[in-house]
């Protein structure tokens, strides 16, 4: 009995200690990932919009989006991060889109876990740039074994529909939630 009662209060110390570093080094590393994502995002915003030199936050839309503003001062779009699931996981995408909303300028891919070799084609340039001036409207559409003959489709990438088609739903989505958005602000 006396062994046991040692045991666990040894457990227990250990416990105690193991979680409060663990809570010391969140406590410390928890502000610096802060940074390191904003300024993920902030490279991201100029990224999907070359001529931009300057971006606001637009607030309360319910999710991230920002209006950026080229060197005179003038809007050039939107820079709209949305995420949605992918074959492994989460995707999460910054969406360059012109004032109208009715053409991507790109897209940069955030955060991903999809497979090596394959679901991470979306990375590269061959997908990634027929984001670059595509149509938006009626909506984005995925086209498999052919080449795009409509300017708002996109090719998928051999392999990876998955992750190609998740792709694609979530710049569909990420537009129409951000085309409500503008729609309410523009019938006050």
């Amino acid at each position: 009995m006396k062994q046991v009662a040692h045991i666990i209060a040894t457990l227990t110390l250990i416990g105690v200690i193991a979680g409060g570093s663990l809570s010391l080094v969140n406590n410390w590393a928890a502000p610096k990932i802060a940074l390191n994502q904003k300024a993920e995002t902030e490279c991201a915003i100029y990224l999907v919009h070359l001529d931009g030199k300057r971006y606001e936050e637009i607030k309360n839309a319910g999710f991230e989006v920002y209006k950026v503003f080229n060197e005179a001062d003038s809007s050039v779009g939107y820079s709209l991060v949305y995420s949605g699931n992918g074959f492994q996981g989460k995707i999460k995408l910054m969406i360059g889109l012109t004032e109208d909303l009715n053409k991507t300028t790109s897209i940069e891919v955030l955060e991903q876990s999809e497979t090596p070799g394959l679901g991470t084609k979306i990375l590269e340039p061959p997908y990634k740039d027929q984001y670059n001036g595509l149509v938006t409207t009626p909506s984005i559409k995925l086209v498999k074994g052919v080449e795009p003959s409509n300017p708002y489709e996109v090719q998928s990438i051999t392999g990876a529909t998955i992750s190609s088609r998740a792709v694609v739903t979530i710049v569909n989505e990420g537009i129409a939630k951000l085309r409500a958005v503008e729609n309410k602000g523009a019938s006050k």
